[in-house]
């Protein structure tokens, strides 16, 4: 490699490290222009070709957020301009932005920033509520969070879902344009439709992160970079928003569950489940952050909503020194109050195991058992899981070996399926 070479890939890697994290911002910046996430982001990749063609020339900018939102508003207002769009808008944004370019001319960077930190969080607000809009569908309401949000190339998004790149760029296209088409604004909700509107938020980062967590399908039992990332727009969306109880609930229970992401996972990529981990690779300053937010929710006062009581059963994992620690009489406990909160099979399944835990597993296959007609659970390989699980500690292991059978049938996720057919095996052995 050349010099030059060198030189230019240490500038490419740089454009691109600046796009990770401010993209949202620019492109939230200029969707206050422009009123239109689709084209917003499209004025934004135009800056950045931009800087990928003038930078190797001319340098980094000293500060290279600056530099590439001013081109990308400068490229906005030419096409508010051009289209005669909104004339009075344009006049009015037109004398703005000049008038910030004469105070450029004393300080550029200063000023730009100075205009930026005005409206940056409003900003961010409104397009992580447009990105989750409930006109959307669920997969492209991901896609777009990750596309706009997190800055993440097409490509990027479908490696982590498994997809094909086509397929995520579809979604991407399409949501621009349902967005559009159902003209829907640029705005953050307003106080009757924000509890709604929040939900879909918060359920958009969950899914992210769940799927980071537990991988649906393929031959990693966990994708980090996507816990990372939901971990990431959740802080953001703590800061933006620090009186919402539910969204510290969410940011809680994601750093208590991302503390056990190392020992989650064997030498060889094999699933390492909760009871058998060591604890001493939990990260103890997630597991402290997330106590923390979750202390946070809490004091905002009124009932836990249900990512504040999921954070809450989180946290006595996190305080359990070892797995007999655990305080499942309260799990338990906290699993009735989100039944009776946000009640839903999984819910039920997941209340059946503490029971389990804490009174023997003849109280926990009882529920199970009730579970086994649920439509919604019919292909949800985590049941007869819980139930071989169950049958198991209960010497019924013909039993637990179909079930566990069955389970690894049920799974898309290759480390997985390899976990319930060595439990089917050990199942027929002594």
């Amino acid at each position: 490699m050349t010099a030059e070479e060198g030189r230019e890939g240490a500038i490419r890697r740089t454009v691109e490290a600046v796009w990770r994290m401010e993209s949202a911002k620019i492109i939230a910046t200029v969707a206050r222009m422009v009123r239109d996430v689709g084209l917003a982001e499209e004025l934004a990749q135009d800056a950045l070709v931009s800087a990928l063609e003038q930078w190797p020339g001319e340098g980094v900018p000293d500060n290279p957020a600056a530099w590439l939102t001013a081109v990308a508003k400068r490229r906005a207002l030419d096409r508010l301009r051009h289209r005669q769009l909104a004339e009075h808008k344009a006049g009015e944004i037109g004398r703005e932005f000049d008038a910030q370019h004469e105070m450029a001319q004393a300080d550029f960077a200063d000023a730009v920033d100075a205009a930026l930190d005005d409206d940056i969080g409003d900003d961010l607000l409104r397009l992580v509520f447009t990105a989750c809009h409930p006109v959307l569908s669920t997969e492209a309401r991901v896609a777009l969070t990750l596309r706009l949000m997190g800055g993440l190339a097409t490509d990027e998004i479908a490696r982590a879902f498994l997809v094909p790149e086509a397929t995520v760029a579809q979604r991407i296209v399409r949501a621009k344009r349902t967005l559009a088409e159902a003209r829907v604004p640029f705005e953050v909700p307003r106080r009757r439709e924000l509890e709604g509107r929040l939900a879909s938020v918060l359920e958009v980062i969950y899914l992210i992160f769940n799927e980071g967590y537990s991988a649906t399908a393929g031959d990693d039992w966990m994708r980090p970079a996507l816990c990372d990332e939901a971990l990431r727009l959740g802080r953001i969306l703590a800061e933006l928003m620090p009186k919402e109880a539910e969204v510290h609930g969410l940011v809680a229970l994601m750093e208590i569950q991302a503390s056990r992401t190392a020992a989650r996972v064997g030498a060889s990529g094999e699933p390492v489940l909760l009871l058998e981990q060591n604890r001493a690779r939990w990260d103890h300053m997630l597991i402290r952050r997330g106590l923390a937010a979750l202390a946070r929710a809490e004091s905002l006062g009124g009932a836990l909503g249900p990512y504040a009581l999921q954070a809450a059963i989180a946290a006595c994992h996190g305080r359990a020194r070892t797995a007999d620690e655990t305080d499942w009489a309260r799990i338990a406990a906290l699993y009735d109050a989100l039944a009776e909160l946000a009640p839903s099979p999984i819910v039920k399944l997941n209340r059946a195991v503490a029971l389990s835990m804490a009174f023997g597993p003849a109280a926990g296959l009882e529920v199970v058992d009730a579970l086994m007609d649920e439509p919604a659970l019919k292909g949800y390989h985590l049941l007869p899981t819980v139930r071989g699980d169950l049958l198991f500690k209960l010497g019924r292991r013909d039993e637990a070996r179909r079930e566990f059978d069955r389970a690894a049938a049920l799974t898309r996720n290759t480390r997985e399926r390899a976990l319930l057919l060595a439990r089917a095996r050990a199942c027929m052995a002594g």
